[in-house]
């Protein structure tokens, strides 16, 4: 029933949060091309040579240096999700495309020039040590992380070799107080698609956590379990998901759009920079009620999957507004191993909305305190953890009801009554 046709669909990239288009490589830099860009890089170099012979600590000043940082600093200047990758960093950034790396598990974003946690990653060291969404990363190791590029620095500390620990100063908007903790570095090996059930009779529920290269072949194979255990609506959880892979939200939403159906596209600065991701999937598209947890956790490929089945009203959205991450990185080689990431287009969704920098409205809005978020982040990680009882030894609280889960079972059960009746 659910077979793709891989082929017919585009690739796409990793980026920060998410990223799509080709790898390209920029392996010369070559001639400049017009007579502003020589006139600009004459000044340019001019500057560097008066730094290099003037600078009271020559070390400091050597070309090589000051070219990076120059670079660093044209390129990141941009926009919170453009940066340049000196070549360990580009390594690291690619190992990353799979789903699969060393640290802690957050994923993190640069506002306002400090490095702020979007959401840690389900089942990671720096979600069972207690890191929270809007947490902002001021130290690593006594290290404080600033300077031109923090984000850099930040990735660069937090990242070292398993079973190593590393201390993170954090500060907490919420009470206004800074934080300290040792956490142990792990291999990160996500699985995308944390869990898929029955909640109720005949409705499956099915939580991704983010959108790696594995997580369509995940989501699939969850969604067979589903139907094959009877289920006739679904639930799909995106809450805190902090997006991935373009290509990835494609695959989830593929089982519900006809073959060749536009899902998302992207649009460039030129009219015809326009790229469409259309569905892949042969065969009659499924058909049946669908609603989509979101929260301001919910960023880029999670938002290209909630505006798809959303515009396309296959599917009730139910939660807080998205957080609205829709811009499209592009990913650049370049010389000795290093890289550039540069936001080269907006993504749009099928009904042509852009939801950059305003996230996506839910149909049905359900807001959750930050308190009972966190104690529902808890209770989704330790769910082996059946007895309230045992719950509240360990953790302090018992066990809250989901309200926003609770909203969407009644929801689809009042949608598939109605269909029955229809039917009859």
């Amino acid at each position: 029933m659910l077979k793709r046709n891989l082929p017919a669909l585009v690739g796409a990239m990793l980026g920060v949060l998410v990223a799509a288009g080709a790898l390209r490589v920029a392996a010369a830099w070559g001639f400049l091309p017009n007579r502003e860009l020589n006139r600009s890089a004459d000044y340019v170099r001019e500057v560097m040579k008066l730094v290099n012979e003037n600078y009271v600590e020559s070390a400091e000043a050597d070309y090589a240096r000051l070219s990076r940082e120059a670079i660093h600093g044209m390129v990141e200047s941009l926009d919170p999700h453009s940066e340049f990758l000196e070549a360990e960093d580009f390594a690291n950034f690619e190992d990353d495309l799979d789903g699969d790396f060393t640290g802690i598990g957050i994923q993190v974003e640069l506002r306002n020039g400090r490095v702020v946690v979007i959401a840690p990653i389900a089942g990671t060291p720096g979600e069972r040590a207690g890191i929270l969404r809007g947490d902002a990363i001021v130290s690593v190791d006594g290290h404080a992380i600033s300077g031109t590029s923090p984000m850099d620095e930040a990735i660069k500390r937090l990242r070292g070799k398993v079973n190593t620990p590393v201390v993170v100063g954090l500060h907490r908007p919420g009470g206004n107080k800074d934080i300290e903790m040792t956490i142990v570095r792990e291999r990160i090996e996500v699985d995308s698609v944390r869990e898929a059930r029955l909640v109720a009779d005949h409705i499956g529920y099915v939580h991704v956590i983010d959108f790696s290269s594995h997580t369509g072949e995940q989501f699939l194979g969850a969604l067979q379990q589903l139907l094959d255990q009877g289920a006739d609506a679904l639930i799909i959880d995106l809450r805190n998901n902090p997006g991935g892979l373009l290509e990835a939200a494609v695959e989830v939403v593929e089982p519900f759009f006809r073959e060749d159906e536009l899902v998302v596209y992207t649009q460039g600065r030129k009219p015809d920079d326009r790229e469409e991701l259309r569905a892949a999937m042969t065969g009659e598209p499924l058909k049946l009620p669908i609603a989509v947890l979101i929260n301001d956790g919910t960023a880029s490929a999670a938002e290209i999957v909630t505006g798809a089945l959303k515009d396309t009203r296959r599917a009730v959205v139910l939660g807080e507004r998205s957080f609205g991450k829709g811009s499209v990185q592009t990913l650049f080689k370049l010389r000795n191993g290093d890289g550039m990431r540069i936001t080269t287009a907006r993504y749009f969704t099928p009904g042509g909305v852009s939801i950059h920098g305003r996230g996506i409205e839910p149909d049905v809005a359900l807001v959750m305190t930050p308190e009972e978020d966190n104690k529902l982040r808890l209770q989704r990680v330790r769910n082996d953890i059946l007895a309230p009882s045992d719950f509240k030894e360990r953790f302090g609280f018992t066990p809250i009801v989901d309200t926003q889960l609770q909203a969407a079972i009644d929801v689809l059960k009042g949608v598939m009554l109605l269909e029955k009746r229809n039917s009859e």
